[in-house]
């Protein structure tokens, strides 16, 4: 039943994309939509018992708008730091220590953090449970063990009520 609900879902969100369809984009969708859920059925498969519960889906709707916020306000500070010369661009890869355990919580946060503007996730120790982040700017006095990033903090808080 979940792989039909994804195939669903995938091909929705394909039709949106592809929008006005016609026959050949109808065609595509499918067989796209097919090899995705295929490729991502087994992510849901672990705690899909959890995330049916109502109050984890009210979080998650609360999870959005902070995401697209941070995006934001990401995306204003990476576009300044690109136009304004006096602003510094130190790059560099930081080791933060999170609390979540789940894979798919793992997931969410990694690729949140990915897809907030000047930020990149480039390694994911579940064992340890940290998370290498490259970052567009790397404060001086930043502190690997006493501080979390901002944006993994407000996220990681989030996900932790969504996924475990």
């Amino acid at each position: 039943m979940i792989t039909v609900m994804l195939f669903i879902l995938w091909f929705c969100v394909w039709m949106l994309l592809s929008w006005p369809l016609s026959l050949r984009d109808v065609f595509t969708g499918i067989f796209v939509s097919a090899i995705v859920t295929l490729m991502t059925k087994d992510l849901l498969a672990s705690g899909r018992s959890r995330i049916k519960n109502p109050l984890r889906l009210l979080w998650f709707a609360y999870y959005v708008p902070v995401f697209i916020w941070e995006c934001l306000k990401a995306n204003i500070d990476v576009a300044f730091r690109v136009i304004h010369p006096d602003l510094p661009i130190r790059p560099g890869t930081i080791r933060v220590k999170t609390t979540l355990r789940s894979e798919l919580g793992l997931t969410f946060l990694a690729n949140s953090i990915t897809l907030t503007p000047g930020t990149t996730t480039v390694d994911v120790d579940k064992g340890n449970g940290y998370i290498y982040v490259h970052c567009l700017c790397v404060r001086k006095d930043f502190d690997v063990t006493s501080e979390k990033m901002a944006i993994v903090e407000k996220f990681e808080k989030i996900l932790k009520r969504i996924f475990e």
